[in-house]
């Protein structure tokens, strides 16, 4: 059976593992983005809920793994990978993912699966070639060697598969062991984490509602919105609460930046860069649905979302705006808080997005600083006087974080640094990021709180004389 979308045609395959490889295929050897294609596919599928699930862990952890599982087959292989056939070459990928990170999975399952797959797209040859290579490895995995010394950058790069100059960049930025931890953390699986929509009711409420549905969630110890999801057995857009607007998908450490701007019921609100509204949303819910926040991107499709996000949150008080805050020229609209999550390189989430971490490159990092500076002189042409600013990020490069804050106000002398420790009083910030926070600017690194990696600087504009 073939589905039709107006993106072109879908098979409905029965196979998981078969879905799978489509997809991983598709990203590596003809450049679609993970994220769209598993959505596009999975949107179609009939599978069951638990085969989906392996769809994604399958999908994501290939081609997240992708530079360590080519290591280990270049090892077992007379050729080199990059010369076999593509459909062999995924085929050996999703099969050696499963032996080596999905534990309920026994080798002989994978290798069954990888060989079935492989014969049915090569021929009985290629598919000889499969079955040899996973069980030659299977029987040797405990004789591996990756590269020596092993805190070097290719032993780093090759067994956490990340591209040498983010392993490089990360030791000289934070030092050996932070730079280990979170090498690590970009590779296991993103949380799930809810925020309460305190509009509609309280966090216990929801918990005994999805609980209901057989979705099981515990308080966060983090913040006072959160929900860590523990199982969930079916998909979000089929559970009763969220069509009831009971909660909305957000990472906490992206709550945080709306916690440090504190907007407050009455005020006008600035958000630029707003995307689909996960911060807007939040802010509107922490006003109490009373002001005006005014929402600022340059996609039409985005803004939808964003209004449909309002709808289904119960949530009025949010305009939306299709404008290129750059190059906007007229008089910008005045607002006592204006939130920046900035465009940026995302070095802090490159555990969500499995393929991220082959299309960012040092040439990406040295144009976005550009592109953020004057993003943040515009916003801060909208900040009324003794107003707020908030920047935001989700990476954790120096240049695109303190050194733009830091430039921002030797520019602009009626903007200073404010301390927001107190505003994260509810979170659990070490003594030395509770220092940070004090002077005006935090990072957070990926999974130290179980988090995101995040920056927050946080700017008063002076009051008029």
């Amino acid at each position: 059976m073939t589905i039709r979308s107006a993106k072109g045609s879908f098979r409905d395959f029965s196979d998981p593992r078969e879905l799978a490889l489509e997809i991983v295929f598709n990203v590596l050897e003809k450049g679609a983005y993970s994220n769209i294609a598993l959505d596009q596919y999975l949107k179609k599928s009939t599978l069951i809920a638990e085969n989906r699930h392996m769809v994604t862990e399958i999908v994501n952890g290939t081609i997240r793994m992708k530079k360590h599982l080519d290591w280990v087959l270049d090892l077992f292989l007379r050729q080199p990978l990059d010369k076999q056939n593509p459909w062999l070459r995924n085929s050996l990928r999703i099969g050696l993912y499963q032996m080596f990170f999905m534990e309920k999975i026994p080798d002989y399952a994978a290798v069954d699966g990888a060989v079935n797959l492989c014969r049915q797209k090569t021929g009985a040859k290629l598919a000889g070639v499969a079955n040899g290579v996973l069980r030659n490895i299977s029987r040797s995995r405990a004789t591996i060697k990756y590269p020596q010394p092993p805190d070097g950058v290719n032993y780093l790069a090759a067994y956490y598969s990340q591209p040498e100059w983010l392993v490089e960049r990360l030791i000289k930025d934070y030092g050996i062991q932070d730079a280990r931890i979170t090498l690590q953390y970009f590779n296991e699986r993103p949380s799930l984490v809810l925020r309460n929509n305190d509009l509609l009711g309280n966090r216990d409420d929801l918990i005994s509602s999805l609980k209901q549905e057989e979705i099981y969630c515990q308080i966060s110890p983090n913040t006072p919105w959160g929900l860590q999801v523990e199982a969930m057995g079916k998909s979000v857009e089929d559970i009763l609460a969220f069509k009831a607007g009971r909660f909305y998908i957000q990472n906490e450490g992206s709550m945080l930046a709306v916690a440090i701007l504190k907007p407050e019921a009455g005020e006008t609100i600035a958000d630029l860069c707003c995307g689909v509204g996960g911060k807007a949303t939040f802010m509107a819910e922490q006003m109490n649905n009373r002001g005006i926040i005014d929402a600022y991107d340059i996609y039409s499709h985005k803004l939808a979302l964003l209004a449909n996000n309002c709808a289904r949150l119960g949530i009025t008080i949010i305009k939306g705006h299709k404008q290129d805050i750059v190059e906007f020229e007229g008089e910008m609209k005045p607002a006592q808080g204006v939130l920046l999550d900035a465009p940026c390189s995302g070095l802090g989430v490159l555990n969500r997005r499995a393929d991220s971490r082959w299309r960012i490159n040092p040439e990406i990092l040295s144009e976005l600083p550009v592109l953020q500076g004057k993003l943040l002189q515009k916003a801060a042409e909208m900040v009324m006087a003794g107003g707020r600013l908030v920047y935001s990020t989700c990476t954790i490069n120096n240049a695109e974080n303190e050194m733009i804050a830091e430039q921002f106000v030797a520019n602009n002398p009626d903007f200073v640094f404010e301390g927001f420790k107190s505003d994260l009083s509810f979170f659990p910030l070490d003594s030395q990021d509770k220092s940070y926070a004090d002077r005006g600017m935090l990072t957070i690194m990926p999974g130290k709180y179980n988090t995101d990696g995040m920056f927050y600087a946080k700017l008063r504009r002076k009051s008029s004389s």
